[in-house]
């Protein structure tokens, strides 16, 4: 009996320390900016997704070189060789975006800036490109949003400066070549910083209303497909807990989806949780993000990825 009950405490003890020990694998990282993205490329880290902490003592891990020397909205997937692949807003105003490759995050490839918009003349801009990879066609998508002018006439001057952004997008195996720009996603109303994921069979698309008149929206939104390309439905109300928020991005802790999502009117980061993707909880209190954090992707990580960063 005794000895029973020593196996069956022993074994409990190995099940808790291995699910402890699976636990302390999780690893997640952050990349976002600061300011006005002068200053390149920040990573944060964190092992449940609610406490995040600035890597390389807050500083830039990459410096932007192309473009107007900005990084904003900084987007990274990984391949299936391994390879993370960054791309990034460049310019207020310009009509490419940045993109650099990494095996390690530490060490980067030169910089890119790919003309997504440059057949477009008029384009004034192409602002939060994602990325997104369809693991069944080997493609990656990039997406992004961009005002055509005279596109679009019944949101025209529904927002700032005369901006009537919706998303555009191109296809790649290789960052070499790429499919030609099409328009990706209009839900009717001007919007950007849409960001990709999959949940089961459904891909799921989170985005910003910016319309501002005639009342202001600046609001998250959820939208879903059978397919990466859509077309997408719009699913419900806001999930976003606040207003004027902007730059989603989502991550999957422990069967719970988490979006967190940038908070700029009050300077900081705001976040809701589902496991359904259909009732969502504010956990903005139970979060905590580096000082001065902007728009950026949070994705896991191996382990000694993550050590290898902080040392």
């Amino acid at each position: 009996m005794i000895v029973a009950m020593r196996v069956a405490f022993c074994t409990a003890m190995a099940c808790c320390l291995a699910a402890q020990a699976g636990a302390a694998e999780k690893a997640y990282l952050f990349s976002h900016f600061k300011g006005n993205g002068e200053d390149g490329l920040h990573l944060a880290a964190s092992h449940d997704g609610l406490k995040w902490t600035p890597l390389n003592d807050d500083r830039p891990i990459v410096r932007p070189e192309v473009g107007h020397k900005l990084m904003r909205d900084p987007s990274i997937v990984r391949g299936p060789d391994g390879t993370f692949h960054m791309v990034w807003t460049t310019s207020w105003n310009n009509r490419v975006i940045g993109y650099a490759h990494s095996r390690d995050l530490v060490e980067w490839s030169p910089q890119r800036a790919i003309g997504v918009m440059e057949h477009e003349p008029t384009a004034r801009n192409c602002w939060a490109p994602e990325l997104f990879f369809d693991e069944p066609s080997g493609r990656f998508l990039i997406f992004w949003a961009t005002t055509v002018p005279g596109r679009f006439p019944s949101t025209l001057g529904s927002s700032e400066d005369q901006y009537n952004h919706r998303i555009y997008a191109t296809t790649t195996k290789d960052f070499e070549s790429f499919t030609p720009t099409r328009l990706f996603f209009d839900p009717g109303h001007n919007v950007i910083d849409a960001y990709l994921t999959r949940s089961g069979e459904r891909h799921v698309l989170f985005y910003k209303d910016e319309t501002l008149k005639p009342q202001p929206r600046k609001l998250i939104l959820m939208a879903t497909a059978e397919k990466p390309d859509g077309p997408f439905e719009v699913q419900g109300e806001p999930i976003s807990a606040e207003d004027w928020v902007e730059g989603p991005s989502a991550l999957k802790v422990d069967g719970r989806w988490i979006v967190y999502y940038d908070a700029y009117r009050r300077g900081g980061y705001g976040a809701v949780a589902s496991a359904d993707l259909v009732n969502w909880e504010d956990i903005t209190k139970q979060i905590s993000m580096p000082k001065g954090m902007r728009h950026g992707t949070a994705f896991e990580v191996e382990p000694d990825i993550l050590e290898r960063l902080k040392r």
